[in-house]
């Protein structure tokens, strides 16, 4: 299942499609109950779902699930018994889900499901009755480790860890996720060269929107528009002379990135590029150069160069900074502040 700490609900694929490799069958399950729509759980436990459920033909409670990257998957929310570790939940409340569309089937069809890890009343860890949670993010294809419970903090791997605290609001703002794991985004620096922007940048404003959120369900880091085109800039600036801009205006890479370089395909790796530090209250989080940069695979067919594009991408609709990093190990309690 795909871990998602920035959405609610938790579900798995219960129709058969033709690039699905594996389906939960609500058949084989004893313990399987569907959720009618006149349920206490649908009427009330769905209230900070983004769209709202409805009533199907067959008067069960009927979910419509939309992500970022404009995927959506709809079915039914039921409830059934979950086994993690040896522990068994019964009455885990989930989406049983049957159709949708997704942005990249390839990785959906290894997937049986996702588990939303957000603060909301039905994710999974609130489920669970499990104030903290960690997992470490493999930067390659070996598996990662997902542990629950404070107790990951006597591991002597994690070495000494770092810790900002989550933002909460008490009122209610239009444009603010209230179960997100918001974080104060304080300033970004490139070599320890901190970008020359006013602090109001990295607050929600009177509506709510600009808050740092840490969703592991994003691939890349969006910004808003400000803070993204002066990271961009910098980074430009200081990669004049290393990198060799791919300069081609009708280019943008998955409609985000458009500062995006030429690689030769004849080099072993990328040259020594600068880092970029994110500056949280209390806490900075250094991303190595490499890490910065997306190999745009397809677009090398038949060329003698690689084209990267630079991950950090503009956000236009400016609602949320999303912040996602492809290592590192971080505990997450979801009542006080991330650790890393």
């Amino acid at each position: 299942m795909v871990l998602d700490t920035g959405s609610e609900l938790s579900w798995l694929h219960c129709k058969k499609l033709s690039n699905l490799n594996s389906i939960f069958n609500s058949l084989l399950s004893s313990s399987y109950s569907h959720t009618p729509c006149t349920s206490s759980i649908c009427a009330t436990r769905t209230r900070d779902f983004p769209i709202p459920v409805s009533c199907d033909p067959n008067k069960l409670c009927h979910v419509i699930i939309s992500y970022a990257d404009a995927s959506s998957i709809e079915g039914n929310l039921a409830t059934d018994t979950f086994f993690i570790g040896g522990y068994a939940q019964p009455g885990s409340i989930f989406g049983c889900m049957d159709t949708g569309y997704s942005s990249n089937t390839d990785e959906d069809s290894k997937t049986t499901g996702l588990m939303g890890m957000n603060r909301g009343s039905l994710s999974f860890v609130n489920q669970l009755g499990l104030p903290k949670f960690s997992y470490c993010i493999s930067s390659s294809d070996s598996s990662g480790v997902l542990l629950f419970g404070g107790g990951a903090t006597t591991f002597p791997w994690l070495g000494p860890l770092n810790y900002t605290p989550l933002v909460k609001t008490t009122s209610s703002l239009p444009y603010f996720d209230r179960v997100a794991y918001t974080v104060q985004l304080e300033g970004i620096k490139v070599s320890e060269k901190l970008l020359q922007l006013p602090k109001s940048v990295f607050v929600p404003d009177h509506t709510g929107a600009g808050q740092t959120m840490v969703d592991s369900g994003t691939q890349f880091t969006f910004l808003l528009g400000s803070v993204c085109t002066a990271l961009k800039n910098e980074f430009v600036a200081q990669t004049k002379g290393v990198l060799t801009l791919l300069d081609d205006a009708n280019f943008i890479f998955e409609g985000a990135m458009d500062l995006c370089y030429r690689v030769p395909v004849s080099w072993a790796s990328l040259p020594p590029l600068p880092v970029v530090t994110m500056v949280f209250t209390g806490a900075e989080l250094r991303i190595s150069g490499e890490r910065l940069l997306y190999n745009v695979v397809d677009v090398a067919k038949g060329s003698n160069e690689w084209v990267y594009c630079f991950t950090s991408n503009l956000l236009e609709l400016g609602f949320f900074t999303y912040l996602l990093w492809e290592w590192g190990t971080f505990l997450k309690n979801y009542v006080n502040g991330i650790l890393f």
